[in-house]
């Protein structure tokens, strides 16, 4: 039997922190924005009579702003995307060779068709989720400041709300990082398993997180399709270890002749 190939943490962490640290220059960049903005023109000391209206005049400030830093998220997503899903598939498959080889087989992978399709999913996935951290995050900011103005807050309540929404992008970043790095990793060992006719697997349950999934700890230790996965009753169908949200489940091939 050979071993199961294990997402990488170094990855991950270079991933979260790549991340992390552009979200951190977008926040503070638009703290600074709204809060030149707001000095400017205080919400609570501008007439609505006046022309220019402090909602108005924010909005449209962290709108042009937004505008620049998604552009480098969209950079960000496309150039991280690439180097995350190359470095998983020939991680995956430098582990397999070697496994292979201690068992007396040489194997030589190339990029198939089949591995080609789940390489560019992954890459598109990873664009959509790199860029979704920024969206969602200048709609959060925008939508606090407009509730400070609309509730009459001071700056300084404003900018405690500010780093709580940061801190709450900082963490699903981390948790895209985290998932994404199981999940990729899963979706492209199985395209190899199959390439080299291996069809049946062992799900081996991490033993990680706070909160495992009780039908995946169940499960460990069984065998299911390669091809087929296995589907837990749950109305979500089929899936792989690893590529449900948040598991860190395994797979262990089965190879005859390596028991």
């Amino acid at each position: 039997m050979l071993s199961a190939v294990r997402p990488a943490a170094p990855l991950r962490a270079k991933y979260e922190a790549r991340v992390v640290a552009v979200l951190l220059a977008m926040h503070r960049d638009l703290v600074k924005t709204v809060e030149r903005e707001w000095r400017r023109d205080a919400p609570e000391t501008v007439l609505l009579a006046q022309d220019k209206i402090p909602a108005k005049v924010l909005r449209d400030a962290i709108a042009r702003k937004g505008r620049d830093w998604l552009r480098r998220f969209d950079t960000l997503s496309d150039e991280l995307a690439q180097y995350f899903a190359t470095s998983i598939r020939s991680r995956c498959d430098r582990a397999l060779m070697d496994m292979l080889k201690r068992g007396g087989m040489t194997v030589k992978f190339t990029m198939t068709p089949a591995m080609r399709d789940a390489y560019a999913a992954v890459v598109s996935e990873n664009v959509g989720l790199i860029r979704s951290i920024a969206e969602r995050h200048l709609g959060n900011v925008e939508t606090l400041v407009m509730q400070s103005v609309s509730q009459g807050h001071d700056l300084g309540t404003l900018a405690k709300a500010l780093e709580k929404t940061y801190g709450v992008s900082k963490r699903r970043a981390a948790f895209i990082a985290r998932d994404q790095n199981s999940k990729a990793t899963a979706v492209l060992q199985k395209v190899r398993h199959l390439e080299l006719g291996i069809t049946r697997a062992k799900w081996l349950h991490s033993a990680g997180g706070k909160h495992p999934r009780e039908p995946h700890v169940r499960f460990s230790g069984k065998t299911y399709g390669i091809r087929e996965g296995h589907d837990f009753g749950d109305g979500n169908g089929p899936v792989w270890p690893g590529t449900a949200i948040n598991c860190r489940c395994v797979a262990v091939p089965i190879v005859p002749g390596f028991e």
